[in-house]
């Protein structure tokens, strides 16, 4: 084991105490005298070991005041006899550093639980600041769609079901001055995959004509279902039809849904 490993390991702290056995003592005691990071590192645990059980009890053993005077080169230094401390003092020191140890341990545990709580709190936050932006804009959108339905300039027509779909209905705003239409598509059943609703403007006079005005992209993601399409300039009546993912040039009759007259 190298150097380092040893000061890493806490070895050097079991050597201190006495704890390892008489051939790990030997090793590191020969380490001791060629590596001087290790021999400081050993004399620093010894002063704090002496510094810290002196301060919860008064007295150490004979044996193990011997064992650290001599590793701290106190031989020839004058010394007080003690005499042998009774059991409870002997190991207060001890016990004092262990209750330490476990003081950090349980300080460290709840260090832990601290910024594990933190970070599902910042997830918590950034789960509402999505929620909160999502409802932001399904309100925005709901006040724009509210406008369309209360301005008293744009004229309503309902549109009815028809042979292939009797059930479906749908309603068309439109402003005949400024020519912005608006279609409310809430009586449409979903559009099969590949298919797309398309809105006609219709003439009826002196021949039907047909006008496309747009498509109804994107059905399902409008949760709302009011589409703006292209303006119109006149119409005598609307019609909305099924059609192939991209529209087609004129609507296929056998596939309309709703038609109303303005």
């Amino acid at each position: 084991m190298e150097a380092k490993e040893y000061i890493d390991s806490g070895t050097l702290e079991l050597y201190v105490y006495g704890l390892l056995t008489e051939k790990e003592n030997l090793e590191i005691a020969e380490l001791a005298k060629t590596n001087k990071e290790v021999d400081q590192e050993i004399a620093a645990i010894e002063k704090a070991v002496v510094a810290l059980s002196s301060s919860f009890a008064p007295f150490h053993s004979v044996e193990n005041f011997e064992k650290i005077k001599a590793r701290l080169e106190l031989k020839n230094a004058k010394v007080v006899d003690l005499k042998p401390a009774s059991n409870w003092t002997q190991y207060a020191g001890w016990a004092a550093a262990v209750l330490l140890l476990l003081g950090f341990g349980y300080q460290t545990l709840e260090l832990t639980k601290s910024k594990e709580e933190i970070s599902n709190i910042g997830n918590e936050k950034n789960k509402i600041e999505r929620n909160y932006a999502f409802l932001d804009q399904q309100n925005k959108q709901t006040q724009k769609n509210l406008t369309i339905v209360r301005d008293i300039k744009n004229t309503s027509v309902t549109l009815g079901g028809q042979a292939v779909s009797p059930a479906s209905f749908a309603k068309v705003y439109w402003n005949q001055q400024t020519k912005t239409t608006y279609i409310d598509a809430a009586g449409l059943p979903a559009p099969p995959k590949g298919m797309v609703y398309q809105v006609w403007s219709l003439k009826l006079s002196p021949v039907l004509t047909p006008t496309s005005i747009g498509l109804l992209d994107n059905f399902e993601g409008n949760s709302q279902k009011i589409f703006a399409v292209n303006k119109t300039d006149s119409a005598e009546a609307f019609g909305i039809t099924l059609e192939p993912a991209g529209g087609s040039l004129t609507p296929t009759m056998e596939k309309l849904y709703t038609l109303g007259k303005v």
